[in-house]
């Protein structure tokens, strides 16, 4: 196929420019200003509408906890266990869930799904995209990062068995870090010899590939304390980070920075629900994309419903953040904050097939999306 007569907006140049992409096997075969149909390829003029890549959420629980009320519809949180490190979201995630149709109408094709923040440990983010039957057919990757949480949610949820400080959550990541350390060091000494390995514990099992650098810690955490702490861990260790909704990262700039992990911020088209949210501002995500860091906004869905993030990004442009710098932060950057750029959050040749179509800027409310394609396939439209 050949979608010719395009404004291309491909997120990795900062101006839009006319051309065409050409997909083959559900993927960009070329792109560009020249493309002329081939015999017998079937050409779908746009008549120099605007395309984008497939929109990407880098952190939400589309699938998990699903459209719709009642504790049969909550799949994201283990409220049983602290630390459930163990957890893959994968096995919990619903092809079904309402939601995810509304989000693929809304250009969103791509989304980090997983547990919640209850637990201070809750197990392992995947990448998925948003049209299939089946989660192991939508999976782009299976396990993408390592759920942690800092602040008031794993204090609130285990404030009756045995978490009601900062410092408790803290050292209970540390433990199992510690623990995890040691499980794989014996393992490494004892080789092929399986009578000197430790006995198997899924636990640690599952933190091997956040010690070895194979997957990050995905922390959540809100206030800058909690955003420090964290950094001060995944130092500690020598773990790779990545911070999720970073409310208050705009009051330690310098400090995120040297760090230099990814930030996904958000949810913020919500109200301050809680005490830790009180200095949220549509500011933060401009801010932090000007200093230089990798910036993603996130939904959280569904506390901002999935099909909002790209108005999330047109209210970040409202509050001052670089238009480009914007759509990168629900495309390219969001792709590369889940370990999956080779695949999505760009127009680039190689790259999946995932393309809007719109009849304007995608990020201004009354914008319409009038065509979806993923992995080639026209879904929407």
């Amino acid at each position: 196929m050949l979608l010719k007569n395009v404004l291309l907006h491909d997120a990795i140049h900062p101006q839009p420019y006319a051309g065409g992409i050409r997909i083959q096997d559900g993927r960009i075969a070329a792109i560009g200003p020249d493309l002329v149909p081939l015999l017998g390829e079937e050409t779908v003029d746009l008549e120099g509408r605007p395309v984008y890549p497939g929109f990407v959420d880098a952190h939400s629980h589309l699938g998990l906890d699903n459209y719709g009320v009642g504790f049969e519809g909550h799949d994201y949180n283990e409220m049983g266990d602290m630390v459930a490190c163990q957890l893959r979201g994968i096995d919990s995630f619903n092809p079904q869930d309402k939601a995810i149709p509304m989000a693929l109408a809304g250009g969103v094709t791509t989304v980090g799904a997983g547990p919640g923040s209850a637990n201070v440990l809750g197990g392992t983010f995947l990448a998925v995209k948003t049209y299939g039957r089946c989660v192991d057919d939508m999976a782009v990757k299976a396990e993408v990062a390592m759920k942690c949480a800092f602040g008031e949610n794993p204090k609130r949820c285990y404030r009756d068995k045995g978490d009601s400080a900062r410092m408790t959550t803290a050292a209970k990541l540390r433990e199992m870090l510690f623990k995890a350390r040691e499980y794989l060091a014996k393992k490494e000494a004892a080789g092929d010899d399986l009578s000197k390995r430790p006995g198997f514990d899924m636990k640690l099992e599952a933190l091997i590939p956040v010690l070895k650098g194979e997957m990050p810690l995905k922390a959540h955490a809100h206030r800058a304390d909690d955003i420090c702490t964290a950094i001060r861990i995944a130092r500690e260790f020598g773990v790779k980070l990545t911070l999720e909704h970073c409310t208050e990262g705009h009051l330690i700039v310098d400090e995120l920075v040297r760090a230099g992990w990814p930030v996904a911020v958000g949810p913020t088209l919500t109200n301050a629900s809680k005490f830790e949210l009180v200095n949220k501002t549509f500011t933060t995500p401009g801010i932090l994309a000007a200093a230089g860091l990798q910036v993603s906004i996130i939904t959280d869905a569904p506390v901002i419903p999935q099909h909002y993030l790209p108005l999330c990004a047109g209210l970040a442009v409202k509050a001052g953040m670089d238009p480009f710098a914007a759509l990168q932060a629900i495309t390219i950057n969001p792709a590369r904050h889940l370990g999956i750029a080779d695949r999505v959050g760009s127009l680039e040749v190689g790259k999946d097939a995932d393309i809007v179509v719109a009849d304007g800027d995608p990020m201004v409310s009354s914008t319409r999306i009038l065509a979806v394609y993923l992995d080639g396939k026209k879904v929407v439209g």
